[in-house]
């Protein structure tokens, strides 16, 4: 069972800095939430894993005035930390051309039901990835896919939340959503952060994103079981992160 962050930056592989920030709780961040029965799973679903064929020249990734060359940009390591994803259970694979990388998670799953630890309800993961990038830019987390596969009996409900902050800042951004039981089937969704709770890396310095996700299950009815697990297609439950770059000196600052 693997959970996944795929990260949209243009990145190199890397070596690994931590971070004191530690695990931030996530129950008092303002997020933006919503709650819904979602659609049936499309299939085939287009793979988020780097092309083995060789590159065209039409592959050629076009760069706007206000990012820097992806070559320039390297995410040295990661560390990462918590009950959803315990020491050695996290690897990546990084794109051809360097612009998403997946984190994969061997054990981030939440159960609940007659029988299962209460500690079993509830996994979390805390992750610090060291970016290097050319002075002059910054980039923030604009949004984040989800996809997987759940299991929610009538009275079950399940909860997926990010935060995403800078080390050095307090400022944060937040994605949560939330399905209700019942349920059983596979999904993807799109969740945006809020625009004005965006939050940009530092200027003049390399940024190291944190992200503090969970998983959690909760039931009104003692009878019930909820699962939030891997996706069927190819055992793989997904967080793919979006980040935007600009320049410095820009207004959106």
């Amino acid at each position: 069972m693997k959970f996944q962050i795929v990260l949209g930056f243009a990145a190199q592989a890397l070596a690994v800095a931590i971070s004191n920030e530690g695990d931030r709780t996530t129950d008092e961040d303002p997020v933006s939430t919503r709650s819904f029965v979602l659609p049936p799973f499309p299939s085939p679903f287009p793979s988020p894993f780097p092309s083995k064929r060789t590159p065209e020249p039409s592959d050629l990734v076009y760069i706007p005035p206000s990012a820097p060359n992806p070559t320039d940009v390297q995410i040295e390591g990661f560390v990462y930390g918590g009950t959803g994803c315990p020491s050695n259970t996290v690897s990546s694979v990084l794109s051809d051309d360097r612009t998403i990388m997946t984190l994969i998670f061997d054990q981030y799953v939440a159960q609940i039901g007659p029988g299962v630890s209460v500690t079993e309800n509830r996994k979390n993961c805390q992750l610090n990835i060291d970016l290097r990038y050319p002075g002059g830019f910054q980039y923030s987390v604009f949004s984040a896919d989800y996809r997987g596969y759940a299991y929610l009996d009538p009275g079950v409900t399940g909860t997926q939340k990010s935060i995403y902050y800078f080390s050095g800042q307090t400022a944060q951004a937040s994605t949560q959503t939330t399905w209700v039981g019942p349920m059983d089937q596979d999904y993807l969704l799109h969740d945006q952060t809020d625009v004005t709770s965006i939050v940009w890396s530092p200027c003049g310095q390399n940024g190291a994103m944190n992200i503090n996700s969970q998983i959690r299950l909760t039931s009104t009815n003692a009878t019930a079981v909820g699962e939030l697990t891997n996706d069927s297609i190819d055992t793989s439950f997904q967080q793919i992160v979006h980040v935007s770059w600009q320049e410095c000196n820009s207004t959106k600052t």
